[in-house]
């Protein structure tokens, strides 16, 4: 039987996987981003203490492989206590590894940030958290828009690394479709071409969210 017709024949896990790979990454880079930002607001600190402890954070992150820092979130936490599924634990080690990125990028575009706009925001009243909130986060966001979708481009592929913890997304079902009828080209390029729709709708998304940004500059 055609290798192509047993994977369509076995398409609803497949898509399974799929879904939980859209789903994961998404949550993911959402996540990831949002702690991402007060990283990076922890980076620009005035506190010694705390941009250091921050940095420490993001360059433990960037130095550990990812397929290393999965393993610990899954098998070490439980000499610990902490027990979680598959599924959480992979989730888990996304965001928190990807936050490190995610912070680093931000801290890229914030200091490119005309001080200009900064001195306008304090001339205006805003200080603090509101100051980040209103004059530094939305363009530092919009300017970021490139990297941040390369980051979450990252973390979709990352997210095929959690077969090793047995999480059901597409990579470890297109394993599971070849182990049974062995037919790892046609199950695995199924799976490539699943991975490349998702990152040409995430390239199309950075492409409209920056056509809005040159709209409002």
């Amino acid at each position: 039987m055609n290798g192509f017709a047993i994977v369509w024949d076995n398409r609803d896990v497949l898509f399974a996987g799929f879904a939980n790979t859209v789903i994961m990454s998404l949550i993911a880079a959402v996540f990831s981003l949002l702690f991402g930002a007060l990283m990076a607001m922890a980076l620009m600190a005035r506190s010694k203490l705390l941009s250091r402890s921050a940095t420490v954070y993001v360059d433990a992150m960037r130095c550990v492989p990812f397929l290393l820092f999965a393993y610990l979130i899954y098998f070490g936490l439980p000499s610990f206590g902490i027990r979680m599924d598959n599924w959480t634990s992979g989730l888990i080690a996304l965001i928190l590894y990807n936050i490190a990125y995610m912070a680093e990028l931000l801290r890229a575009a914030w200091r490119d940030l005309p001080k200009e706009s900064i001195e306008a925001g304090h001339a205006f009243g805003f200080s603090g958290l509101k100051l980040v909130r209103r004059i530094i986060l939305p363009p530092v966001l919009f300017s970021a828009v490139p990297m941040i979708g390369n980051q979450t481009i990252q973390i979709v592929k990352d997210s095929a690394f959690l077969t090793i913890i047995a999480v059901a997304e597409l990579t470890h079902a297109a394993m599971a479709i070849q182990t049974t009828y062995f037919v790892p080209f046609a199950s695995f390029l199924a799976a490539i071409f699943l991975y490349w729709i998702t990152c040409m709708v995430i390239e199309a998304g950075v492409a409209a969210v920056g056509r809005v940004a040159e709209a409002r500059r």
